[in-house]
């Protein structure tokens, strides 16, 4: 109980002292022969990242009592499970062919190690904070028997780590197998095995500050480097020129309008076909509380990608950083259930006085009730195959409590307050009572004519940073520049804007006046791109199986919800603008 009380206190104690979680120098400090943390994590097959299982599941040698390291509410969903180890390194002090135990390995014990080595299981373990990394054995394609069986199959029992250390600090760590130390797992037959390892300290100039570098050095090659700036320079550009253009086209055009429309001469006037929808243009959207729902979830989830980008600048967000992405991730996602009440409600109270509540309620359950679903079918497979990403019951009764106690009253309060500051609905014109027909429209100025062509242009410009994004998430690369990706996003977002505005105005002019609810399938349509793109990738990886399978397409899907709310909103908000502006500016006239 005290252990559940102390993670439903940790948001808030998180965002009092968010900085502890960095590596602090006081807290890393050693005298020769001081005992140096080290922890066992998980292993897993190496082509399948997300994907892994507890140290133990395999027949490695055991302490005693296995004992699991307190873990913050971001290790666990990560599925981080840090437990001790019978190896033993003390700071400074080299150590040659310890034992580390005898073990009796038998035919099931075998048959494991052997399908780990099949698979290309990879170890990794924690030693004062800093991952790394090892294999479990090894196969030897070219010994062929004489009789024509397959491969042999090779355990690695000897293990030698090289620990770097500036100082009374330790810097850098390698596991390093020796393949000449194995033991032949071929065949199932009962075997001894006596696991040993060396540790050696040899001393760098590196100072302590960088020893997380070496993480991004190793992910990102130079050639690849220069290659990344030069696409992701050539997609600024694409898009400067592009968003130039059109609203160079678009002033122009205007201009031209508007000087009919106050010309009065009726052959021109003619012409003008959007100026005749002033009537109906501001008429109340249909689904009313489902469309406010998604401009509250669409801010509050635009609001989590900016204080994100926050994080990373100030250092908070970092590779390895155990379990720090996902705590921020719950941390503010509660708290900005504000901002989703306030939007939600201020929105509809322009028009509606009231039913708010029904949309504060959409609200909070338009996003977190699909990721939630799909949660629990992504946890209920990780059970089923007994892997670390399974989510503990006693987490989940934290995160409900978490929600119900924390960010239920805050939407609420949100709602209040967007609800007690309405102002009404000032639309440039009146409306009329009757709504204005809509003609007859040619396919590509329907609504998935113009998803395809507000999705595409978007999605081409950020291509090449949501590759990188994908090798982040579901590979080895790490992206170690919050820089670039958050000047990906405003491009991202200008050009959402931008294509927008254009498309509203495209539809105005054939006297189509429906444009609350195609604004947001427009803006929103990158995201079924991304989601495209991500099919795409996955073929192109060597991912495989039902468990990995499952987890990339289930996040993969929260992850372009998300986009897609995010997008539509802001698409939404950029039309409403302009329909405003240019419906203000003939009243003028």
């Amino acid at each position: 109980m005290g252990r559940m009380i102390s993670q439903l206190v940790l948001p808030f104690h998180l965002l009092l002292m968010l900085g502890v979680s960095l590596a602090s120098l006081n807290d890393h400090r050693y005298n020769i022969g001081d005992e140096v943390p080290l922890f066992v994590n998980k292993v897993g097959p190496l082509n399948n990242p997300s994907e892994t299982y507890q140290y133990y599941d395999l027949p490695f040698c055991q302490p005693g009592e296995l004992l699991l390291e307190k873990e913050s509410l971001g290790e666990v969903l990560n599925g981080d499970r840090l437990t001790n180890t019978l190896y033993q390194l003390k700071f400074g002090v080299e150590k040659d062919g310890v034992v580390l135990c005898h073990k009796k390995l038998d035919q099931n014990d075998v048959s494991k190690f052997r399908a780990a080595i099949i698979k290309d299981y990879y170890y990794q373990m924690y030693f004062d904070d800093l991952p790394f990394w090892g294999f479990v054995g090894k196969i030897e394609d070219e010994l062929w028997t004489l009789n024509g069986k397959g491969p042999k199959y090779f355990l690695f029992k000897h293990v030698q780590f090289d620990v770097l250390y500036n100082g009374n600090q330790v810097i850098e760590i390698h596991a390093l197998s020796d393949p000449s130390n194995v033991v032949d797992i071929t065949e199932d037959i009962d075997l001894n095995v006596t696991f040993t390892y060396n540790v050696r300290w040899n001393e760098t100039s590196i100072p302590f500050k960088n020893r997380m570098a070496r993480y991004s050095r190793a992910s990102a090659k130079p050639v690849n480097h220069q290659v990344h700036w030069f696409s992701i320079i050539n997609s600024i550009v694409i898009s400067v020129l592009l968003m130039t253009f059109f609203a160079v086209s678009m002033m122009q055009r205007l201009k031209n309008d508007l000087r009919k429309w106050s010309s009065g001469d009726e052959e021109e006037d003619k012409e003008v076909g959007w100026k005749y929808l002033h009537g109906d243009v501001f008429r109340c959207p249909p689904n009313m509380p489902l469309l406010c729902a998604v401009i509250g979830a669409g801010t509050q989830l635009l609001t989590l990608f900016c204080c994100l980008f926050i994080l990373a600048f100030l250092g908070v967000l970092y590779p390895y950083n155990r379990g720090t992405l996902l705590t921020s991730l719950v941390i503010i996602y509660t708290l900005t259930s504000a901002v989703a009440g306030y939007s939600s409600a201020s929105f509809y109270s322009q028009f509606i006085e009231t039913g708010w509540e029904r949309s504060v309620t959409f609200s909070a359950v338009l996003f977190l009730g699909p990721f939630l679903l799909m949660q629990f079918f992504l946890n209920s497979v990780a059970v089923s195959f007994g892997a670390t990403l399974a989510i503990p019951f006693g987490t989940i009764l934290v995160i409900i409590l978490v929600y119900t106690l924390i960010a239920i009253p805050l939407l609420a309060l949100g709602g209040i307050i967007g609800y007690r500051r309405r102002s009404e609905f000032q639309a440039p014109s009146a409306t009329k009572k009757c709504a204005r027909e809509i003609p007859s429209l040619a396919w590509y100025r329907k609504t998935p004519g113009q998803m395809f062509l507000a999705g595409l242009l978007p999605f081409s410009a950020i291509v090449v940073e949501l590759h990188q994004l994908y090798s982040t998430l579901w590979g080895y690369k790490i992206s170690t520049l919050p820089g670039i990706l958050f000047f990906m996003f405003i491009i991202l977002i200008l050009l959402t804007v931008t294509l927008s505005i254009g498309l509203t105005y495209i539809q105005l002019t054939v006297e189509d006046h429906e444009w609350w609810w195609r604004s947001i399938f427009r803006g929103g349509s990158t995201a079924v791109f991304m989601f495209a793109y991500s099919i795409y990738f996955y073929c192109k990886s060597n991912m495989s199986g039902v468990l990995q399978t499952t987890i990339f397409f289930v996040y993969n899907t929260c992850i372009c919800y998300a986009f897609f709310l995010t997008l539509g909103t802001i698409s939404l908000r950029a039309s409403l603008m302009f329909t405003r502006h240019i419906y203000h500016a003939v009243k003028s006239e």
